[in-house]
């Protein structure tokens, strides 16, 4: 997304999502990603172009990511791209004894005891990591996300995109919430991967701020406000200057102008790619309309203050759709005449006013009407599991979320 002529607003997207791989008996984390990749490539390799996809390593060796093969015209159709290749990577990984996993975080994996980090091309900047941070932990090696890319041309239209995004962040988890287990017990949380994500970069804490970015509406507004003061902050403790990039910023958006995009990072990998792909036309349906002033004005949206916006998403990783939304001013900004409202029905409000368009098929349709009434993955997990589960009932489940994403369904758990 980057080039003499950059794409500009909604004119490309760029999707990337990141999966575990496990034993297929016993569910551990494998640690081999690199042996995957080689399966595929033939040889060596830390990334395999496939087409419309590219695979790539993660900073640990049981993580595989897929992405688009740089940013496509539209969200249709994508999910099957993504679902064929899973499928390709667990014949890969049959013989290894291994499978792919989806959701946030995994349900039983001890970091401290199993993390393995890249060790191959790039493994100095995971060292570094390392190094800084300590990245033997949940935070850092169990966790799962999926990043939605979106393109911006010049000041104005990143402006205008970047107070759209800030707006409709804290609502997020709201529906795409998928880790409620950690440690092998429920945490009460819908979103435990961004509750300890948010604190994984505690030793400088310039890095992921309150996940919520500042109020930044220009490329020096932005290099003045976040990136400066975090360079400023890493330079004592990484004096190579190994992670003096934008990618180390690690706020829930970000600003990538090394490729004129912005990059959403609080959303859960889902149970199968059909439900990564309706959450992100969902978020881009509503972005439109933020970002063409039908739901407020510019000068609005960029009055938010970080505090306010932050309150309310730690609400929605807390208590996902079930998240009770009683900020007035908000909900006039986003239209909505109601004091008080859930999440979820927040997300069903706007997603009546501003329904994706195109209609983006019949299977991502049904998909978000899943999540919509159903509510997040999250809360199909909690529900599935009961209250007090053992170590067998959330293996079950670990065996069924596997067996959604090989076959692309969703998890069904009705209240």
């Amino acid at each position: 997304m980057s080039g003499a002529d950059p794409l500009g607003l909604f004119q490309g997207f760029g999707i990337e999502i990141e999966y575990m791989i496990v034993d297929r008996k016993g569910l551990a984390v494998l640690p081999v990603a690199d042996k995957l990749l080689a399966a595929e490539a033939g040889g060596p390799a830390s990334d395999v172009e496939r087409g419309p996809l590219c695979w790539s390593n993660e900073l640990a060796l049981h993580v595989i990511e897929l992405k688009t093969n740089g940013p496509v015209a539209d969200l249709h159709g994508v999910h099957e791209a993504f679902q064929a290749d899973v499928r390709r990577i667990n014949q890969h990984l049959e013989p290894l004894g291994g499978r792919l996993l989806p959701g946030g975080m995994h349900p039983l994996m001890d970091p401290a005891a199993e993390t393995r980090l890249w060790p191959h091309e790039a493994g100095e900047i995971y060292a570094a990591f390392d190094r800084v941070f300590g990245c033997q932990g949940h935070g850092w090696s169990n966790l799962q996300s999926v990043h939605l890319n979106l393109p911006f041309a010049g000041d104005e239209e990143f402006g205008r995109l970047h107070a759209a995004v800030r707006v409709l962040l804290p609502i997020l988890p709201a529906l795409a919430a998928a880790s409620p287990l950690m440690d092998g017990r429920l945490t009460g949380l819908m979103d435990t991967r961004l509750e300890v994500y948010r604190g994984n970069c505690r030793r400088i804490p310039q890095a992921t701020g309150q996940v919520i970015p500042e109020p930044a509406f220009t490329r020096a507004a932005y290099q003045e406000a976040i990136l400066a003061p975090l360079y400023q902050a890493m330079a004592p403790h990484d004096p190579e200057g190994i992670l003096q990039h934008e990618w180390l910023n690690a706020r829930g958006a970000i600003a990538r102008f090394d490729r004129d995009a912005i990059e959403i990072r609080v959303l859960d990998t889902q149970e199968a790619p059909v439900a990564d792909l309706a959450i992100c036309t969902a978020l881009v349906a509503v972005l439109r309309a933020l970002v063409d002033e039908r739901v407020a004005l510019l000068v609005e949206q960029k009055e938010w203050p970080v505090e306010s916006l932050a309150r309310i998403f730690l609400d929605t990783v807390r208590r996902g759709d079930h998240a009770v939304i009683d900020d007035e001013a908000y909900l006039e900004l986003l239209g909505v005449p109601e004091v008080k409202i859930s999440a979820g029905e927040l997300w069903l409000d706007l997603l009546e006013r501003f329904p994706p368009a195109p209609v983006p098929g019949a299977e991502i349709t049904g998909a978000l009407r899943h999540l919509l009434e159903q509510g997040p993955l999250a809360r199909r997990m909690s529900r599935f599991l009961g209250k007090e589960p053992g170590r067998d009932r959330i293996e079950a489940l670990c065996r069924e979320l596997a067996a959604c994403l090989e076959e692309g369904r969703l998890l069904d758990a009705p209240a």
